[in-house]
């Protein structure tokens, strides 16, 4: 394993200083050890990964580095000056931002109200003054080439827009060095593209990046250095170009080769050509797709994947009742199903994994066992009384069956990783015993041991003769389905059986083979 120490000169790194820097950082909570003497220099004009598992220690350092944590020991330093305290927020704000993987933009502000919010432009140093600001916002956007109205307000933003709008607020504030949370969680291919165009012209305007994504080929798309950190502690630093897929891979596992990431190729199936019809989409139609049908059979696993705004997403919700077609028919086991009822959808036997865990899968409050058993609590007592007992058995089930990392089934879902909660959603799912599953984004924003554990939740549903449909963009999440469905502009646009290559599936995704390009 390539470890190089952070006090030695990169290849193209000379003559440029450390932005920021972290040394012997150690944080604890209670019993947890959150990070134990970790180190990253972040030099100026690069693009830096940071990378691990979930729990690796990765957003306790991003809290620190914001200065929204103090760490137990160890020295944070930005351009080689010591931190400001924890009090001083406009300083802070001035040597470093984050935009999250949840925006903070405010959507009923205005674009240009959200770029100087508690720092308006005044008269007098009294009244607001709209049009200085308006100005002020436009200048700013036209300069750095967020091409957005300064009028309009902010939660009509795609997504990829909201976040151009975060960065030039941050650079707006004096700040250089910007922190990037898993960026692209909710983007398609093409906003990936054009975010990562942002980026290299940011970065030759001076602008640094901390990347943190569990992506791994975007880090060897856009980033010039990867640290990656395992168990809350430091492993390697190293060019991007010096370090294979399968040394960063082993560097964020503690596994070796192959054994890596068992589970994340392609699963070959047993055939379901004389398996009872599970699942029968016919003719369905909305605002995002137009007359769309398909069946899944008993023991097969359907993917299905498209750019945003291809009506994917949209199908999955519908046959899983959360989403009102206009017209069209959904059969479950033969019977139909009540169109936008999640009720009906339960009740039919379909169990989802949403799309959002943090808005549609959990309630931060509550706890592990609240979570996992809350599409079942009418069988946890009588008479409408939950029996804890009961319940807090039934999450030890589904915490050993699922691996989850937890304290107990008593531990709020909010303190889990992001792959543990997304665990936590997958088991509310299964919980029911649901014939058919409906897993949309089910590995978005999870670390790749927990890809791996939430992938083999498929092949497992697949051997026990449930039908799946697997919503993603992910090209690992679809090699585990027996074939792939390609939506385009809100038509089913062309159907891949096992085989498929990366190449031809892209070019689908995109309409370069489906005829509408």
């Amino acid at each position: 394993m390539n470890q190089t120490p952070l006090t030695e000169p990169r290849a193209g790194a000379a003559g440029r200083g450390a932005v920021a820097e972290a040394h012997g950082i150690r944080k604890r909570y209670g019993p947890t050890v959150a990070l134990d003497d970790v180190r990253i220099a972040v030099r100026a004009g690069e693009s830096h990964a940071l990378v691990g598992r979930n729990g690796a220690g990765k957003s306790t350092l991003v809290a620190i580095l914001t200065g929204l944590q103090r760490p137990d020991s160890g020295v944070v330093l930005f351009d080689g000056e010591p931190a400001p305290g924890l009090a001083d927020r406009e300083a802070w704000q001035r040597r470093v931002a984050c935009v999250y993987q949840q925006s903070t933009i405010i959507p009923d502000l205005t674009v240009a109200e959200n770029l100087y919010i508690n720092r308006q432009p005044t008269v007098r140093g009294q009244v607001i003054s709209w049009r200085r600001m308006r100005l002020a916002a436009r200048e700013l956007l036209d300069e750095w080439g967020v091409e957005v109205d300064e009028n309009v307000p902010a939660g009509g933003l795609t997504v990829e827009d909201t976040k151009m709008v975060e960065i030039a607020r941050s650079i707006s504030r004096g700040t250089r060095f910007i922190i990037l949370d898993e960026p692209t969680a909710q983007l398609d291919s093409r906003a990936i593209d054009r975010l990562f165009t942002h980026m290299r012209r940011l970065q030759r305007a001076g602008i640094t990046f901390l990347f943190i994504s569990h992506h791994l080929e975007e880090v060897y798309a856009v980033c010039q250095v990867v640290t990656v950190f395992r168990d809350a502690h430091w492993i390697t630093t190293a060019p991007v170009g010096e370090l294979g897929r399968a040394e960063l891979i082993e560097a964020m596992t503690g596994e070796r080769g192959a054994d890596a990431l068992p589970g994340l190729g392609a699963i070959r199936p047993r055939s379901t050509a004389d398996a009872p019809v599970a699942v029968r989409v016919y003719r369905l139609g909305g605002p995002h797709f137009t007359d769309v049908s398909f069946v899944i059979r008993a023991g097969e696993v359907v993917g299905m994947t498209g750019l945003t705004g291809s009506g994917s997403h949209q199908v999955a919700e519908a046959l899983a009742g959360l989403y009102r077609p206009d017209s069209g028919r959904i059969e479950v086991h033969g019977r139909p199903t009540r169109p936008g009822s999640v009720a009906s959808a339960i009740a039919a036997g379909v169990g989802c994994v949403p799309r959002d865990r943090h808005h549609e899968g959990l309630v931060p409050e509550l706890s592990v066992a609240e979570n996992a058993s809350m599409a079942i609590t009418d069988r946890l007592g009588r008479l409408g009384v939950i029996s804890r007992r009961a319940r807090d058995a039934f999450a030890r089930r589904t915490i050993t069956d699922l691996d989850i990392k937890t304290d107990g089934p008593d531990q709020p879902v909010k303190d889990l990783s992001g792959g543990n909660q997304q665990k936590v959603v997958m088991g509310r799912a299964l919980a029911t015993d649901p014939g058919v599953l409906v897993l949309i984004n089910p590995t978005a924003g999870v670390d790749v041991k927990s890809k791996r554990a939430l992938l083999s939740v498929v092949d497992r549903a697949r051997t026990g003769g449930r039908a799946a449909l697997v919503v993603s963009d992910e090209l690992a999440d679809l090699r585990t389905c027996d074939r792939v469905l390609v939506m385009f502009n809100g038509s089913l646009a062309a159907e891949y059986a096992v085989g498929w290559t990366d190449q031809e599936l892209v070019a689908s995704i995109e309409g370069v083979s489906t005829g509408h390009a």
